[in-house]
Protein backbone atom coordinates (compact mmCIF):
# COMPACT_ATOMS: atom_id res chain seq x y z
CA UNK A 1 0.00 0.00 0.00
CA UNK A 2 1.22 3.44 -0.46
CA UNK A 3 2.42 5.30 2.25
CA UNK A 4 -0.11 7.28 4.00
CA UNK A 5 -0.57 9.16 7.40
CA UNK A 6 -4.54 9.36 7.23
CA UNK A 7 -6.24 6.58 10.07
CA UNK A 8 -8.76 5.78 8.30
CA UNK A 9 -6.91 4.61 4.90
CA UNK A 10 -4.69 2.76 7.41
CA UNK A 11 -7.15 1.24 9.45
CA UNK A 12 -9.10 0.06 5.99
CA UNK A 13 -5.92 -1.19 5.07
CA UNK A 14 -5.20 -3.31 8.45
CA UNK A 15 -8.59 -4.59 8.54
CA UNK A 16 -8.02 -5.97 5.00
CA UNK A 17 -4.82 -7.77 6.36
CA UNK A 18 -1.79 -5.44 5.63
CA UNK A 19 0.61 -5.95 8.17
CA UNK A 20 2.59 -2.83 7.29
CA UNK A 21 -0.69 -0.66 7.88
CA UNK A 22 -0.53 -2.63 11.62
CA UNK A 23 2.49 -1.29 12.13
CA UNK A 24 1.63 2.35 11.26
CA UNK A 25 -1.30 2.64 13.48
CA UNK A 26 0.86 1.67 16.28
CA UNK A 27 3.26 3.95 15.59
CA UNK A 28 0.09 6.44 15.34
CA UNK A 29 -0.99 5.46 18.86
CA UNK A 30 2.55 5.12 20.12
CA UNK A 31 2.88 9.42 19.01
CA UNK A 32 -0.43 10.10 20.62
CA UNK A 33 -2.13 13.32 20.17
CA UNK A 34 -5.40 13.93 17.56
CA UNK A 35 -4.20 11.19 14.98
CA UNK A 36 -4.20 8.74 18.00
CA UNK A 37 -7.80 9.65 18.90
CA UNK A 38 -8.78 9.25 15.60
CA UNK A 39 -7.30 5.41 15.23
CA UNK A 40 -8.93 4.76 18.82
CA UNK A 41 -12.43 5.90 17.05
CA UNK A 42 -11.90 4.17 14.24
CA UNK A 43 -10.78 0.68 16.13
CA UNK A 44 -12.96 0.74 19.29
CA UNK A 45 -16.42 -0.45 17.92
CA UNK A 46 -14.54 -3.29 16.22
CA UNK A 47 -12.95 -4.79 19.13
CA UNK A 48 -14.07 -7.29 22.00
CA UNK A 49 -13.03 -10.53 20.44
CA UNK A 50 -9.30 -10.84 21.24
CA UNK A 51 -8.01 -12.60 24.42
CA UNK A 52 -4.89 -11.02 25.75
CA UNK A 53 -2.42 -12.69 27.51
CA UNK A 54 0.08 -10.54 29.58
CA UNK A 55 3.80 -12.14 30.87
CA UNK A 56 6.16 -10.16 33.21
CA UNK A 57 8.06 -10.60 35.59
CA UNK A 58 12.13 -9.37 36.57
CA UNK A 59 14.58 -8.67 34.33
CA UNK A 60 16.44 -11.75 33.07
CA UNK A 61 13.55 -14.06 34.28
CA UNK A 62 13.52 -15.36 30.51
CA UNK A 63 10.04 -13.65 30.02
CA UNK A 64 11.26 -13.24 26.02
CA UNK A 65 11.68 -16.76 26.05
CA UNK A 66 8.88 -17.95 27.27
CA UNK A 67 6.96 -15.40 24.94
CA UNK A 68 8.93 -17.03 22.27
CA UNK A 69 8.01 -20.54 22.75
CA UNK A 70 4.60 -19.55 23.82
CA UNK A 71 4.20 -18.24 19.89
CA UNK A 72 5.53 -21.47 18.66
CA UNK A 73 3.23 -23.51 20.26
CA UNK A 74 0.22 -21.01 19.42
CA UNK A 75 1.28 -21.36 15.86
CA UNK A 76 0.98 -25.26 16.39
CA UNK A 77 -2.43 -25.22 17.24
CA UNK A 78 -2.51 -23.08 13.90
CA UNK A 79 -3.88 -19.87 15.40
CA UNK A 80 -2.12 -16.38 14.58
CA UNK A 81 -1.11 -14.16 17.26
CA UNK A 82 -0.43 -10.35 18.07
CA UNK A 83 2.74 -9.79 20.09
CA UNK A 84 3.60 -6.77 22.06
CA UNK A 85 6.96 -6.45 23.27
CA UNK A 86 6.38 -2.85 25.83
CA UNK A 87 9.36 -1.06 27.19
CA UNK A 88 8.55 1.74 29.62
CA UNK A 89 11.72 3.63 28.80
CA UNK A 90 13.18 2.92 25.99
CA UNK A 91 11.69 4.24 22.47
CA UNK A 92 12.96 1.35 20.02
CA UNK A 93 16.41 2.23 20.33
CA UNK A 94 18.66 -0.20 22.16
CA UNK A 95 17.56 -1.74 25.98
CA UNK A 96 16.01 -5.37 26.81
CA UNK A 97 13.52 -4.79 23.96
CA UNK A 98 16.24 -4.94 20.62
CA UNK A 99 17.23 -8.60 22.28
CA UNK A 100 13.52 -9.32 23.22
CA UNK A 101 13.09 -8.82 18.98
CA UNK A 102 16.27 -11.05 18.28
CA UNK A 103 14.85 -13.81 20.71
CA UNK A 104 11.50 -14.32 18.27
CA UNK A 105 13.44 -13.44 15.08
CA UNK A 106 12.28 -17.53 13.97
CA UNK A 107 8.98 -16.16 13.43
CA UNK A 108 10.04 -13.36 11.63
CA UNK A 109 8.87 -14.67 8.38
CA UNK A 110 5.49 -16.32 9.50
CA UNK A 111 2.43 -14.36 8.68
CA UNK A 112 0.30 -15.33 11.40
CA UNK A 113 2.63 -13.68 13.88
CA UNK A 114 3.40 -10.10 14.12
CA UNK A 115 5.61 -8.89 16.66
CA UNK A 116 5.79 -5.19 18.01
CA UNK A 117 7.91 -3.48 20.13
CA UNK A 118 6.50 -0.32 21.35
CA UNK A 119 6.89 2.44 23.99
CA UNK A 120 5.25 5.46 24.99
CA UNK A 121 6.22 8.23 23.23
CA UNK A 122 3.60 10.99 23.69
CA UNK A 123 0.33 8.89 24.28
CA UNK A 124 -1.92 11.07 26.60
CA UNK A 125 -2.02 8.97 29.77
CA UNK A 126 1.56 7.23 29.03
CA UNK A 127 2.08 3.57 28.22
CA UNK A 128 -0.98 2.30 29.68
CA UNK A 129 -3.27 3.17 27.64
CA UNK A 130 -0.72 3.39 24.96
CA UNK A 131 -0.76 -0.08 25.52
CA UNK A 132 -4.59 -0.76 25.84
CA UNK A 133 -5.16 1.02 22.27
CA UNK A 134 -2.31 -0.89 20.38
CA UNK A 135 -4.13 -4.14 21.63
CA UNK A 136 -7.39 -3.04 20.28
CA UNK A 137 -5.65 -2.37 16.90
CA UNK A 138 -4.51 -5.82 16.93
CA UNK A 139 -8.12 -6.76 17.64
CA UNK A 140 -9.47 -4.82 15.28
CA UNK A 141 -6.76 -6.28 12.69
CA UNK A 142 -8.15 -9.50 13.20
CA UNK A 143 -5.84 -10.80 16.08
CA UNK A 144 -8.31 -13.47 18.27
CA UNK A 145 -4.86 -13.63 20.32
CA UNK A 146 -2.48 -11.03 22.01
CA UNK A 147 0.36 -11.50 24.21
CA UNK A 148 1.71 -8.56 26.14
CA UNK A 149 5.25 -9.10 27.22
CA UNK A 150 6.61 -6.05 29.87
CA UNK A 151 10.01 -5.85 30.69
CA UNK A 152 10.10 -6.37 34.44
CA UNK A 153 7.43 -5.83 37.98
CA UNK A 154 6.64 -2.56 39.33
CA UNK A 155 4.33 0.02 38.96
CA UNK A 156 4.26 0.32 35.59
CA UNK A 157 3.74 -3.21 34.80
CA UNK A 158 1.15 -3.82 37.49
CA UNK A 159 -0.80 -1.41 34.93
CA UNK A 160 -0.12 -2.56 32.45
CA UNK A 161 -1.23 -6.48 33.79
CA UNK A 162 -4.46 -4.54 34.43
CA UNK A 163 -4.91 -4.22 30.50
CA UNK A 164 -4.52 -8.48 30.26
CA UNK A 165 -7.36 -11.32 30.50
CA UNK A 166 -4.60 -13.36 31.97
CA UNK A 167 -1.48 -12.40 33.06
CA UNK A 168 1.50 -14.87 33.65
CA UNK A 169 4.20 -13.25 36.24
CA UNK A 170 7.42 -15.61 35.28
CA UNK A 171 9.81 -16.30 38.55
CA UNK A 172 13.35 -18.31 38.68
CA UNK A 173 14.71 -20.44 41.10
CA UNK A 174 16.11 -19.14 44.05
CA UNK A 175 13.74 -16.12 44.00
CA UNK A 176 12.27 -16.26 47.74
CA UNK A 177 13.07 -13.29 49.41
CA UNK A 178 11.82 -11.79 46.11
CA UNK A 179 8.46 -13.10 46.41
CA UNK A 180 8.30 -11.60 50.07
CA UNK A 181 9.37 -8.12 48.73
CA UNK A 182 6.90 -8.05 45.33
CA UNK A 183 4.12 -9.88 47.43
CA UNK A 184 1.11 -7.64 47.11
CA UNK A 185 2.09 -6.70 43.34
CA UNK A 186 2.38 -10.31 42.47
CA UNK A 187 -1.23 -11.30 44.07
CA UNK A 188 -2.25 -8.60 42.56
CA UNK A 189 -1.66 -9.43 38.91
CA UNK A 190 -0.72 -12.94 39.03
CA UNK A 191 -3.32 -15.67 36.93
CA UNK A 192 -0.69 -18.22 36.54
CA UNK A 193 3.04 -18.73 37.95
CA UNK A 194 6.18 -19.84 35.91
CA UNK A 195 9.04 -21.15 37.34
CA UNK A 196 11.48 -20.44 34.63
CA UNK A 197 14.61 -21.98 34.49
CA UNK A 198 12.86 -25.11 36.14
CA UNK A 199 16.47 -27.06 35.36
CA UNK A 200 18.24 -25.28 38.47
CA UNK A 201 18.59 -26.08 42.07
CA UNK A 202 15.65 -24.17 44.06
CA UNK A 203 12.67 -24.99 42.11
CA UNK A 204 10.92 -26.89 45.16
CA UNK A 205 12.23 -23.61 47.40
CA UNK A 206 10.44 -21.15 45.30
CA UNK A 207 7.12 -23.78 44.72
CA UNK A 208 6.81 -23.82 48.37
CA UNK A 209 7.90 -19.60 49.00
CA UNK A 210 4.91 -19.28 46.41
CA UNK A 211 2.28 -21.45 47.92
CA UNK A 212 2.42 -20.21 51.30
CA UNK A 213 2.01 -16.98 49.72
CA UNK A 214 -1.48 -18.11 48.06
CA UNK A 215 -2.01 -19.97 50.68
CA UNK A 216 -2.46 -16.55 53.42
CA UNK A 217 -4.27 -14.94 50.14
CA UNK A 218 -8.36 -14.40 49.73
CA UNK A 219 -8.19 -15.39 45.84
CA UNK A 220 -11.80 -16.40 45.26
CA UNK A 221 -12.40 -18.79 43.43
CA UNK A 222 -9.37 -19.45 41.58
CA UNK A 223 -5.74 -20.15 42.47
CA UNK A 224 -3.13 -19.09 40.82
CA UNK A 225 -1.15 -22.86 39.01
CA UNK A 226 2.66 -22.67 39.43
CA UNK A 227 4.32 -24.52 36.63
CA UNK A 228 7.86 -24.75 37.01
CA UNK A 229 9.46 -24.54 33.07
CA UNK A 230 12.59 -24.82 31.39
CA UNK A 231 11.98 -22.07 28.02
CA UNK A 232 15.36 -22.21 26.61
CA UNK A 233 14.47 -25.87 26.12
CA UNK A 234 10.31 -25.78 25.67
CA UNK A 235 10.12 -27.91 28.33
CA UNK A 236 6.81 -27.42 30.44
CA UNK A 237 5.46 -24.69 27.97
CA UNK A 238 3.22 -26.91 26.59
CA UNK A 239 1.69 -26.98 30.48
CA UNK A 240 2.39 -23.27 30.65
CA UNK A 241 -0.04 -22.63 27.50
CA UNK A 242 -2.48 -25.60 28.98
CA UNK A 243 -2.94 -22.99 32.18
CA UNK A 244 -3.42 -20.07 30.72
CA UNK A 245 -6.26 -21.95 29.00
CA UNK A 246 -7.86 -23.42 32.17
CA UNK A 247 -7.68 -19.48 33.30
CA UNK A 248 -8.85 -18.65 30.21
CA UNK A 249 -12.60 -21.31 30.78
CA UNK A 250 -12.34 -20.29 34.00
CA UNK A 251 -13.20 -17.06 33.56
CA UNK A 252 -15.73 -17.20 30.42
CA UNK A 253 -17.60 -19.84 32.31
CA UNK A 254 -18.09 -18.04 35.90
CA UNK A 255 -18.68 -14.57 33.93
CA UNK A 256 -15.76 -12.99 34.96
CA UNK A 257 -13.95 -12.52 31.79
CA UNK A 258 -16.74 -10.09 31.16
CA UNK A 259 -16.74 -8.26 34.50
CA UNK A 260 -12.77 -7.96 34.04
CA UNK A 261 -13.40 -6.15 31.04
CA UNK A 262 -16.46 -3.63 32.23
CA UNK A 263 -13.81 -2.87 34.94
CA UNK A 264 -10.90 -2.03 33.08
CA UNK A 265 -13.26 0.35 30.83
CA UNK A 266 -14.08 1.61 33.58
CA UNK A 267 -10.51 2.60 34.78
CA UNK A 268 -9.55 3.81 31.05
CA UNK A 269 -12.19 6.20 30.88
CA UNK A 270 -11.63 7.47 34.66
CA UNK A 271 -8.31 7.92 33.86
CA UNK A 272 -8.82 9.28 30.60
CA UNK A 273 -10.59 12.06 32.06
CA UNK A 274 -7.96 12.50 34.87
CA UNK A 275 -5.18 12.88 32.39
CA UNK A 276 -7.50 15.54 30.45
CA UNK A 277 -8.28 17.75 33.21
CA UNK A 278 -4.99 17.17 34.55
CA UNK A 279 -3.49 18.31 30.79
CA UNK A 280 -6.00 21.55 30.82
CA UNK A 281 -5.55 22.72 34.30
CA UNK A 282 -1.72 22.99 33.51
CA UNK A 283 -2.75 24.86 30.32
CA UNK A 284 -4.76 27.20 32.29
CA UNK A 285 -2.84 27.85 35.36
CA UNK A 286 0.59 28.07 34.01
CA UNK A 287 1.55 31.53 35.34
CA UNK A 288 -0.02 31.05 38.50
CA UNK A 289 1.39 27.30 39.06
CA UNK A 290 5.19 29.21 38.44
CA UNK A 291 4.02 31.92 40.84
CA UNK A 292 3.12 29.62 44.00
CA UNK A 293 5.84 27.43 43.63
CA UNK A 294 8.45 30.03 44.53
CA UNK A 295 6.22 30.64 46.86
CA UNK A 296 6.19 27.03 48.33
CA UNK A 297 10.33 26.60 47.48
CA UNK A 298 10.76 29.71 49.58
CA UNK A 299 8.55 28.50 52.73
CA UNK A 300 6.26 31.36 52.69
CA UNK A 301 3.41 29.46 51.36
CA UNK A 302 2.68 25.91 51.91
CA UNK A 303 1.42 22.88 49.13
CA UNK A 304 -2.14 22.70 50.08
CA UNK A 305 -2.88 26.20 50.63
CA UNK A 306 -1.04 26.61 47.17
CA UNK A 307 -3.08 23.72 45.57
CA UNK A 308 -6.40 25.58 47.23
CA UNK A 309 -5.39 28.89 45.60
CA UNK A 310 -4.19 26.89 42.38
CA UNK A 311 -7.82 25.43 42.26
CA UNK A 312 -9.66 28.34 42.97
CA UNK A 313 -8.09 30.22 39.52
CA UNK A 314 -9.40 27.02 38.19
CA UNK A 315 -12.97 27.39 39.20
CA UNK A 316 -12.78 31.68 39.00
CA UNK A 317 -11.57 30.54 34.93
CA UNK A 318 -15.05 29.27 34.27
CA UNK A 319 -17.08 32.34 35.29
Amino acid sequence: MPRTRDPKELFDAAVAGDRAAVARLLSVVERGGPAARDVSRLVFPRCGDAYTVGITGAPGAGKSTLTDQVITTIRGAGEEVGVLAVDPSSPFSGGAILGDRVRMQDHALDQGVFIRSMATRGHLGGLTLATREAIRVLDASGFRLVLVETVGVGQVEVEIAQAADTTVVVVNPGWGDAVQANKAGLLEIADVFVINKADRPGVRETERDLKSMLSMSDLGDWTPPIVPAVASTGEGVADVWAAIGDHRRHLEGSGLLEGRRRHRLEDELREIVVRRLEQEAYQRCADAFERLLVGVLERRVDPYSAADELVETLRGGED
